[in-house]
């Protein structure tokens, strides 16, 4: 059965629908079932504790009933959200709701370099609502904001104590006038269990069906109260996963499939498989002279080249390596009645790696007389009358080139909050810092190969490097012969390869302040008013392992030149410690207008302004309008009206010039293309200023008595950014031909000399519009004597417009693999959730994931032969054992869980310009592990 047909099949059924606790509002216990259960459901219990405990509302500071917020607020509880993605994290399985598109997590294409949404972690979890950026995503632990983990402002929320989190909360729509810049896309806040009292613990393991992407998972929390006023809490958990190392070979499907063709109508793209690069072979390939045409083989004889089968290509992995160890702890003590302290701390130790794939040796010029190329060739050159000649070469004899990231990541939080007559009042300091170490093992040292690659017979008749005959600095070249897959020694390759790195430190400091009380009632409630104010300073560094940018060409005949060869292939910059510090002061208002009269349940306002200042960006004025009509039990309508600002980070600011070595190509003056094995130099911008947002929302919530216990939430959304910081790439075609018209562009290519130089730079270029409609439907009731909960997530987002002057209008909605680092963005996505209590002693958990097929493409000019990729679906399943109690635990179980049930492989798909990357072609969205098994215990005392 395809994906489709279980999809259509699964939502025509009622156990489909959904999984999950329908709440509005999150509280300090788990969140209420829309029906209270009978006294016998395990939630019953936890529903009487929640009913007497403070509400509060992601998304505001002074509403103290979820179910009256005017903005779009999911709660998910971890139980729901550990059924999406068994053997992930919670992030893992975040990514697999609607809202969410465009996300980085573990089973993400791993990065390698300085830039990107993974902030130079390939093996970040970074979260994506709407497709709109991870910068525009604001992050909140327990109602605070989580200080960036990544040197690019956005935060890895493995740092995120899962072990403790109870539910998350996801506000859709701005709320920049409550939380401050980021908030455009909306919010997700982890709230943190903080009564928890016990002893629990867990254990995992997980493999796919073909015995790779192994994961082991183990944690527990301990909470126990200290004294009658004192609670303490912790938790610690370690995760491994050991990745998928190789796409060549790992899964069938996938067969070095990439995009071909050049987009136009005359020569559409199209995706082919068993694709070879056309000018690369692992022995060596020789483009032009005598030789021309003819390929090394591992004897190091030449013969005819055939692209089919001598082809070379890349083989990366398909997901990163890591390990990660995840610590937190928590001390609260009520001071006074009226008076109650905090004081948390989480820790977060992550590595991961992962591999780019082999290096790439273009264009390289040898001797006609190498020491190491057989006679018969060199008599060859020699009747040719040609001295020199170049080969394009694969070096797969070498170790890939290996990228590793470790990260040491610590927040800490203080605070205290209290009553003071009418009035409630908190104060907290943040302390956030992340270290980042990136080591890109396995990379050329071009002034080595240089000197390794000339190699000469002494007078000895040894073969030697002939820069060691008269430089005392090369007197441990090692020579190499690259003629040939199997030629080179391992002690030449140890010679010519190197390691680059960085380290790079991100720290910020924050305080904030609140009071909110009700000052006043009218006849309608009470107005609810809440005043804060909060400061920021965040620094970034960032220390480069590399001493020099360029090769050192003296006595060195090819493949140097003075101020034009790089050291490495990849080169990463040193930067001094930048910073920005932020000033805000914000209000908030709830103002009930009609209670109680014919049509009007309830009616209220609600509204929102904040004033920011930063050092790097100037200042600006946010604001939130919105109201909630209670016509009755059954009907509610709720809408919202916002300005929102994301202001430009220390790293889209001042990022240090950073150089990445590939094939790009150049237009040239009649409108062809040339390519060049050229460098891409990425650099910030100082002159950005704040992105401003406006959004607005309207939905209807439904509770229609007649279905006792289904709840039916549907909002539209329309988000227009102004402004929008949009990273150009001068090696993108379309950069180049807006070069013509508009002279800004021109600044990222720079081809005066030999070798063109394109830039990577950020510009406050863009404009974004996007809109679309969020449904969810909530059921739960009971079957057979037993619990059953359903839930169904739907999200509908036709158009993602990227406006950017001289150059056509992107349409990432909708569509796959964009310009500009783009990430794809289905118009439908559908998230369901099943559970069911089959006994007493077992569990039954479905869980199903569907987007929609879409263009291949969000560029409205590039011409496919099969312009879309087709839809795809994943199903989970769990069971659950409860074994009872025994000796002092409370309560055990055991888990078998089934990921991708049905084995569905994701649709093959391309960036345009992969073909040098064959074996790329799926994705980022979809998950290639195929179907996958884990059994875990969970135990509590």
């Amino acid at each position: 059965m395809n994906s489709q047909s279980r999809i259509c099949c699964l939502l025509a059924s009622a156990s489909v629908l959904a999984f999950a606790q329908p709440a509005l509002a999150q509280t300090t216990q788990a969140a209420p079932a829309a029906t209270p259960a009978p006294a016998t459901d395990d939630s019953a219990a936890q529903d009487s504790q929640s009913r007497n405990q403070e509400i509060i509302v992601t998304g505001s500071r002074v509403l103290k009933d979820g179910s009256a917020s005017p903005t779009p607020l999911t709660t998910i509880s971890t139980e729901s959200l550990v059924s999406a993605a068994p053997s992930g994290t919670i992030s893992d399985a975040l990514n697999n709701l609607p809202v969410f598109s465009g996300s980085r997590g573990s089973f993400s294409n791993p990065g390698s370099n300085a830039t990107g949404v993974q902030g130079g972690n390939g093996n970040a979890n970074v979260l994506n609502l709407r497709n709109l950026g991870t910068t525009r995503t604001l992050v909140l632990f327990d109602g605070h904001r989580v200080p960036p983990t990544l040197f690019n402002g956005t935060v890895d929320v493995d740092i995120i104590p899962q072990e403790l989190i109870k539910n998350v909360d996801i506000v859709t729509g701005g709320v920049s006038a409550v939380y401050g810049s980021d908030a455009v896309s909306g919010v997700v806040n982890y709230v943190l269990d903080r009564n928890f009292n016990g002893l629990r613990a867990h254990g995992e393991m997980g493999i796919s069906q073909y015995g790779d992407a192994a994961t082991r998972d183990i944690g527990g929390a301990v909470g126990f109260k200290v004294g009658d006023r004192g609670h303490f809490e912790a938790s610690v958990e370690h995760r491994e996963a050991d990745g998928i190392p190789n796409r060549v070979g790992a899964r069938k499907w996938l067969n070095l499939a990439a995009i071909q063709g050049s987009g136009t109508t005359a020569d559409p793209y199209y995706l082919g498989t068993n694709v070879r690069l056309p000018n690369y072979s692992f022995g060596g390939y020789i483009p032009s002279g005598a030789l021309a045409g003819q390929t090394f083989g591992s004897d190091s004889t030449l013969s005819a080249f055939d692209r089919s089968t001598d082809g070379a290509y890349q083989n990366a992995s398909m997901m990163a390596a890591s390990k990660g160890t995840q610590v937190f702890g928590r001390f609260d003590y009520d001071l006074t009645d009226d008076i109650h302290f905090y004081v948390q701390g989480a820790g977060n130790f992550k590595k991961s790696t992962a591999y780019t794939g082999w290096n790439q040796l273009a264009g390289l010029t040898f001797s006609a007389d190498n020491a190491y190329l057989p006679t018969a060739y060199q008599d060859a050159l020699a009747t040719a009358g040609q001295s020199t000649f170049t080969m394009n070469e694969i070096l797969s004899a070498a170790p890939r080139i290996q990228t590793q990231s470790s990260t040491q990541q610590i927040y800490a939080n203080a605070g205290l909050n209290g009553s003071l007559g009418k009035w409630d009042w908190d104060a907290t300091y943040t302390h956030g810092v992340s270290r980042l170490h990136t080591v890109v093992n396995n990379v050329i040292n071009y002034q080595n190969l240089a000197a390794a690659s000339d190699a000469v017979t002494d007078g000895s008749g040894n073969v030697v490097c002939a820069a060691s005959l008269v430089n005392s600095a090369y007197a441990n070249c090692t020579p190499i012969n690259l003629f040939g897959s199997s030629s080179p020694s391992s002690s030449a390759l140890d010679y010519i390869l190197g390691n680059v790195g960085y380290v790079s430190h991100t720290i910020m400091d924050s305080a904030d302040a609140s009071i909110s009380g009700s000052p006043v009632d009218t006849w309608a409630g009470p107005v609810n008013v809440a005043l804060s104010g909060e400061w920021r300073h965040t620094s970034f560094d960032m220390s480069s392992t590399t001493n020099t940018a360029y090769a050192d060409c003296t006595n060195l005949t090819y493949n140097c030149t003075a101020g034009g060869t790089p050291m490495y292939s990849v080169m990463f910059p040193s930067s001094g410690k930048v910073s920005q510090s932020v000033k805000e002061a914000a209000l908030e208002v709830e103002v009930p207008l009609l209670k109680d009269v014919p049509l009007f349940r309830s009616l209220n306002f609600n509204g929102a302004a904040r004033y920011t200042d930063y050092s790097t960006s100037g200042h600006y004025w946010t604001w939130k309008l919105g109201g909630v009509w209670e016509v009755n039990d059954d009907i509610k309508f709720r809408g919202t009206l916002s300005r929102d600002i994301r202001a430009p980070n220390l790293y889209e600011l001042f990022q240090p010039a950073s150089t990445v070595w590939g094939n790009f190509n150049l237009r040239q003056s009649d409108g062809t293309y040339k390519t060049y094995y050229a460098p891409s130099v990425n650099v910030g911008n100082a002159d950005l200023k704040a992105e401003i947002g406006r959004t607005y929302t309207f939905g209807t919530v439904l509770k229609p008595s007649f279905l006792p216990g289904v709840t039916l939430t549907v909002d539209y959304y329309h988000t227009v950014v102004d402004d929008a910081i949009t990273t150009v790439q001068g090696f993108n075609a379309a950069t180049q031909t807006a070069c013509a018209t508009t002279g800004t562009y021109c600044e990222l290519i720079d081809s005066s000399g030999t070798t063109p130089i394109f830039y990577i730079k950020p510009y406050n270029l863009s404009k974004i519009k996007t809109w679309g409609i969020d449904g969810e439907l909530d059921y739960r009731t009971r079957l057979a004597g037993q619990p059953l909960s359903m839930r169904l997530l739907v999200n509908y987002q036709p158009h993602i417009y990227y406006i950017q002057p001289g150059t056509a209008t992107i349409d990432q909605g909708d569509a796959g693999w964009g310009q500009n680092g783009l990430m794809p963005s289905p118009s439908v996505q559908v998230s369901a959730f099943l559970g069911y209590q089959v006994t007493d002693n077992f569990k039954v958990d479905l869980f199903e994931h569907y987007r929609n097929g879409f263009r291949r493409s969000g560029v409205a000019t590039q011409v496919y032969l099969d312009p879309r990729v087709r839809s795809y679906a994943t199903t989970n399943l769990t069971f659950t054992f409860d074994t009872g109690s025994a000796w002092k635990i409370t309560d055990s179980q055991l888990t078998f869980s089934i990921s991708n049930l049905f084995n569905a492989t994701p649709p093959l798909s391309g960036y345009y310009s992969g073909t040098t990357a064959a074996g790329q072609a799926y994705e980022f969205s979809d998950d290639p592990t195929g179907r996958a098994f884990m059994v875990g215990f969970k135990i509590q005392a």
